[in-house]
């Protein structure tokens, strides 16, 4: 339940920094400001005006700190509620003090995400726009910046309200002529209907389509390097990293642990592992690093099965195929500035990108390799990408669209009129759970429990 009272937090990082911020929302955000700031000109706090002064302990008098305060009057603010914003030096210590003295004047600690579960419980937000929020904070690349961003503004719930609207033009047409059966209109009630129906059932099929490349925006993916000692795996690791992150010798077996690396790879944020080389050996450390990498393998979304593009492929490399099984990968042939004489088994069907970490050849082409095998040929340039990229938003598409094609089902069939609005019904709540319409208040809870304080 939504208890309209006061609530504060600190909104920027723990530790020391050049700012540090006290928000406060709720009916005495101002009384409690005024109660514990003075201002150094006269006539107090003004509505989205800046005021410098002192924050002070009104029981003492003693000074906390200058500081920055503006004060926003609701609706007009972040939560729709009287907000508060005190602005002071970054320590830890004084915005501690400050919360304290905000929280003794009446206010209470915000629980995670509160500030912004009170926009979309005020209705600034829908719970669309609100969770993606937190996905402009963690946002990684560029890309996955500007999907969280395209969502934060509306444009997926834009989307999302043209299914709704279709919905909604059916139901209302059905309804209407079980309520008024003396009408002669059912003659064009497949076509008025299916009318609406379909588009709201081709956007439905465009937004969970999306949802494998809005999801490897919004939470990266993992791809290891896997190969036989000295083919190259650490060199291209340093290759995509543009720095020497990993030990590079001539000598086998020299990577013994997983080194583990997050690049930016065409706006796809890419969670890099580099493995031991795979071979049979009697060293116990190499034994162990061989084991850790035959482990990742089955859990990486893609592996770069690296291969000696000058040598033979021999017993080892076979058993590093053998180990990827189904998972998805690419073949690597490296060394491509020298002589070819690897040929590669039937069995080795995966894409090839020739590549030389020495020269930089073709290292490109392998960019765009991985990319493609997350992205299917989508543009991932994120100014113009909107999509889904959360589970839950694509399990409740989903029960949508099997709701609207059991209703279009059942209307060709022929199915008693009375029962059709059932469907329709089932469809608009599950687009409801998507926006916040219909979501239950557990699944609310939830959402912003994963939510810093402060935010």
């Amino acid at each position: 339940m939504y208890v309209r009272d006061t609530i504060a937090a600190i909104s920027t990082a723990v530790g020391e920094g050049g700012i540090g911020i006290v928000r406060i929302s709720g009916p005495a955000s101002l009384p409690i400001a005024s109660s514990i700031f003075r201002a150094k000109s006269n006539g107090g706090l003004k509505s989205h005006r800046f005021s410098y002064g002192d924050v002070v302990n009104p029981g003492n008098g003693d000074l906390v700190d200058e500081a920055m305060v503006v004060y926003m009057k609701g609706p007009n603010s972040y939560t729709r509620e009287d907000v508060v914003e005190i602005q002071c030096h970054g320590g830890t210590l004084v915005v501690s003090r400050i919360l304290s003295l905000a929280l003794e004047q009446g206010a209470r600690l915000a629980e995670p995400g509160e500030f912004t579960k009170r926009a979309f419980l005020n209705g600034r937000i829908d719970l669309v726009q609100a969770e993606a929020v937190m996905d402009v904070i963690s946002s990684r690349t560029d890309a996955s910046l500007a999907l969280a961003q395209h969502q934060r503004e509306g444009l997926l719930s834009k989307r999302i309200s043209t299914v709704k609207e279709g919905i909604v033009y059916a139901l209302a047409y059905v309804e209407a002529l079980i309520d008024f059966p003396e009408d002669d209109v059912d003659v064009a009630v497949e076509t008025d209907v299916l009318g609406k129906v379909a588009p709201a059932l081709a956007e439905l099929d465009a937004l969970i389509e999306g949802f494998d490349e809005g999801r490897v925006l919004r939470e990266g993916v993992s791809v290891v390097i896997a190969g036989k000692p000295n083919v190259g795996k650490s060199s291209l690791l340093n290759t995509l990293l543009k720095e020497k992150r990993a030990i590079v010798t001539s000598v086998p077996g020299t990577t013994r642990d997983l080194i583990e690396e997050v690049v930016n790879i065409n706006g796809l944020p890419v969670k890099l592992l580099d493995t031991a080389g795979i071979r049979e050996s009697e060293d116990q450390v190499e034994q162990e690093g061989v084991r850790l990498s035959l482990d990742r393998i089955p859990k990486a979304d893609l592996v770069l099965f690296v291969v000696d593009g000058s040598s033979e492929f021999g017993d080892d490399d076979a058993a590093i195929l053998q180990a990827i099984g189904n998972k998805s990968y690419l073949v690597v042939r490296n060394k491509a500035d020298l002589q070819v004489n690897a040929v590669l088994p039937e069995a080795c069907t995966g894409p090839v990108v020739a590549i030389s970490t020495l020269t930089g050849d073709g290292v490109p082409e392998l960019r765009n390799a991985i990319t493609n095998a997350f992205m299917h040929g989508h543009a991932i340039d994120g100014r113009e990408f909107v999509a889904v990229s959360k589970a839950r938003h694509r399990d409740a598409l989903l029960k949508a669209r099997g709701s609207l094609q059991s209703f279009v089902a059942n209307l060709e069939a022929g199915v008693n009129m009375e029962l059709l609005p059932v469907d329709l019904r089932d469809a608009l709540n599950a687009v409801g759970e998507v926006t916040g319409e219909t979501t239950a208040d557990d699944v609310l809870d939830r959402i912003f429990s994963s939510f810093c304080i402060g935010k």
